[in-house]
């Protein structure tokens, strides 16, 4: 199978995202690159649902480090192998795919998709060192057809941007990132790209510019008050992001921040494009929690201070933009209203 990571910046080589490998799956802490480049190194799937938790990895990359842990779970159970190694799957399912509240529904996906392996391989009677092979190859497919699929979005998604036209981000789109950056260049259009820098965190100035640099497109980052100015100032053609959810009735669940720059897009005529496909498991926005994380965080930057003891922070880690503040869902299907995403549904099940 080809590896569809060719060509793509470091960040999203495949053993730069979650890799298992000789009984430990190695995450890449997107918290500090690119100031240092460090793994964390997971010896059981505890500590890799602790990893996503706390956020060692982001975006995309904490549904393959939930996918590789599954693998992980299955070198730890040994040589456990019927009923017992089948209950010990589920539980491990369960406690990598409920490592962050918001996106559960899309967790509990993939590592569903690894029990059912699971119980394939136990009723041909293998044991749990048997099964770790077939799961870390899970695990490889789904990282490996997921880069295929957002080969078709980003090549939609460049469908939408003009000739050397410049885009806004926010966070990290991860791997759409890459594969639009690589459709452009292919078709020999000269992008540029102004990211938010996206606290607190920064994934936008740390990680979606560095993909960017990586290759070869002209980034600039931009504080998170500046998007609204920037937009006129320096010409933005599209703002886009990608999504934690999309829900079937249109709304768009994604980095905290992510409203406001669709509200300056829309005050300027600036088209807001959101990448991802919309979640069944979501019907309605009420299906979805938002989660608060520790409001440390707010007062630090980069591991410096900025605020006065006694002052208190909040910190929603996503917010929720309005179908009516979007102009497209990208998928790999094509491009729909936010109204309209049954038609998706129904495309998909078509195939």
């Amino acid at each position: 199978m080809r590896r569809a990571d060719e060509g793509m910046g470091f960040l999203l080589r495949y053993e730069n995202v979650a890799w298992y490998e000789d009984g430990v799956v190695r995450i890449l802490d997107r918290r500090i690159y690119p100031v240092r480049t460090e793994y964390v190194t997971c010896k059981t799937h505890g500590e890799v649902a602790q990893a996503i938790a706390d956020m060692v990895t982001q975006s995309g990359g904490p549904y393959t480090a939930a996918a590789m842990g599954m693998a992980l779970a299955a070198h730890e159970a040994g040589e456990m192998a019927g009923g017992d190694l089948t209950a010990y799957m589920e539980k491990a399912a369960y406690t990598l795919s409920h490592a962050r509240p918001t996106t559960v529904a899309k967790m509990v996906q993939i590592v569903d998709g690894a029990v059912e392996l699971v119980k394939e391989q136990v009723r041909e009677g293998k044991c749990a060192r048997e099964i770790v092979e077939p799961l870390r190859q899970y695990a490889f497919n789904y990282i490996n057809n997921n880069y295929l699929k957002y080969e078709k979005i980003g090549s939609y998604l460049a469908d939408l941007i003009p000739k050397d036209g410049t885009i806004m981000t926010q966070c990290f789109a991860e791997t759409i990132i890459g594969t639009l950056i690589r459709e452009c260049h292919r078709r020999g259009n000269d992008i540029k790209m102004i990211c938010a820098e996206t606290r607190p965190y920064f994934q936008g100035a740390r990680l979606t510019a560095s993909v960017a640099c990586d290759m070869g497109v002209d980034v600039a980052v931009v504080t998170d008050n500046m998007p609204g100015f920037i937009m006129k100032e320096k010409h933005v053609d599209v703002f886009t992001s990608a999504a934690d959810v999309i829900t079937m009735d249109g709304y768009v669940v994604n980095k905290v921040g992510t409203f406001q720059i669709a509200l300056a897009a829309a005050y300027h005529n600036i088209p807001y494009f959101v990448t991802g496909t919309p979640n069944p498991a979501h019907g309605t926005i009420d299906t979805v929690k938002i989660e608060y994380r520790d409001p440390n965080l707010v007062m630090d930057a980069m591991g410096t201070k900025v605020t006065k003891e006694g002052v208190k922070a909040y910190y929603p880690a996503f917010d929720i933009t309005p179908p009516k503040l979007c102009n497209g869902v990208v998928t790999d299907l094509g491009v729909f209203s936010p109204y309209c995403l049954d038609t998706y549904i129904q495309a998909a099940k078509g195939l």
